[in-house]
């Protein structure tokens, strides 16, 4: 039989080993983690279209000629975009995407149909861009790495028309069966989930935001570094884009004073023999659990003024919901309908989601 201390010393040597093989292990696995960080950091978009600004068009006739002569081509692009080695859209095309020179990639211009001047490569959407790779450095191959990198710098060549097409951007220039016929009054969330809704908006699709304070909304909400660097706002709404396919960016106002906006702009923005106007509201119940109060519309009960098409306003209070009477009242004035998803106290991104999905829905349906 074994002695206790041979015992012992089995457990202790059992011990060390487990140890030594956690401490071998342990860095590698932190590698991995670190590797998956900044790969996420570097393409955490997710693109199902290519999508540009106006300002990144490639003004020189020499970067048409070097794509020309990269792809292989005759026929001179509408226009191409350079994009730079650690851009997230080339590190998107080269790591994710996997493409090389010559390959087709869905791509397009952004578009703010709030502009007086636009320019004439704004709203361009089309599925066959060409890109070639432009390998810097030591990197002589013009196609991604062996891990996935982008090689260098990236050319994106936009064709001629048919194969490029403008979209309609605005009910101003015809309403297309694409184009966002609903519309959003939002109360300021906190900053943070404001930066994860704006996306979620323009993904879904929408015509007019509208960015508001109410009873319940902090001031300081409105010193987020998203109203204090316009770039940013932009950019959120730009990512959800990409997600969606299009290139309308919503014409975003920001309307600190509510009762101001509602008494002086709201009929000019939105028309109420053209637009349905509801406000969302959770229903409330007594201690008995009977409703209190008059019972609100479902979203398909909405009735709509009697025009061509249908165009919906949804106002979406603060996670306290609207300031009751006042607030609610308010709204009524203005021909709001009031509207509710139930009785439970919905998260503002969810209630946002949730709301404009029933809007575009009911809009999409004939008279």
């Amino acid at each position: 039989m074994m002695s206790t201390t041979s015992i012992l010393g089995i457990i202790v040597m059992l011990l060390q080993s487990s140890i030594s093989a956690a401490i071998r292990i342990q860095p590698l696995a932190f590698c991995h983690v670190k590797q998956l960080s900044r790969f996420h950091k570097g393409s955490r978009l997710q693109l199902n279209r290519i999508l540009f600004d106006t300002s990144e068009i490639d003004k020189s006739d020499a970067s048409v000629c070097a794509s020309r002569q990269e792809s292989g081509t005759d026929e001179t692009p509408m226009a191409t975009v350079t994009l730079p080695k650690d851009d997230y859209r080339t590190v998107h095309i080269a790591k994710i995407l996997g493409l090389k020179n010559g390959d087709s990639v869905r791509a397009g211009t952004v578009i703010n149909t709030s502009d007086e001047e636009r320019d004439k490569f704004a709203g361009l959407l089309t599925d066959d861009a060409t890109i070639t790779w432009l390998p810097e450095g030591k990197i002589k191959k013009a196609e991604p790495t062996k891990n996935g990198d982008p090689p260098g710098s990236l050319c994106i060549s936009i064709p001629q028309p048919p194969k490029t097409y403008l979209s309609t951007p605005s009910r101003n220039e015809g309403w297309d069966d694409d184009a966002p016929k609903v519309s959003l009054l939002l109360a300021l969330p906190r900053p943070l989930q404001l930066s994860r809704i704006l996306p979620m908006v323009s993904q879904l699709g929408v015509d007019q935001l509208i960015l508001t304070n109410a009873m319940k909304v902090p001031k300081d909400y409105f010193g987020s570094h998203i109203f204090r660097k316009p770039e940013v706002l932009r950019g959120l709404l730009v990512e959800g884009l990409a997600q969606s396919g299009d290139v309308r960016l919503p014409n975003v106002h920001v309307a600190k004073r509510l009762k101001v906006f509602i008494e002086d702009e709201l009929d000019e923005l939105f028309p109420p023999d053209e637009v349905a106007r509801v406000i969302a509201h959770p229903q409330r119940r007594d201690i008995d659990g009977r409703e209190a109060g008059p019972v609100p519309l479902r979203m398909t009960d909405v009735e709509f003024p009697n025009s061509d098409t249908r165009r919906l306003l949804i106002a979406v209070g603060p996670e306290g919901g609207w300031t009751e009477p006042y607030e609610l009242d308010m709204f009524r004035d203005k021909g709001f309908q009031q509207i509710t998803l139930g009785t439970r106290v919905l998260r503002s991104d969810v209630a946002v989601v949730s709301l404009m999905s029933l809007a575009h829905e009911v809009c999409s349906k004939s008279k």
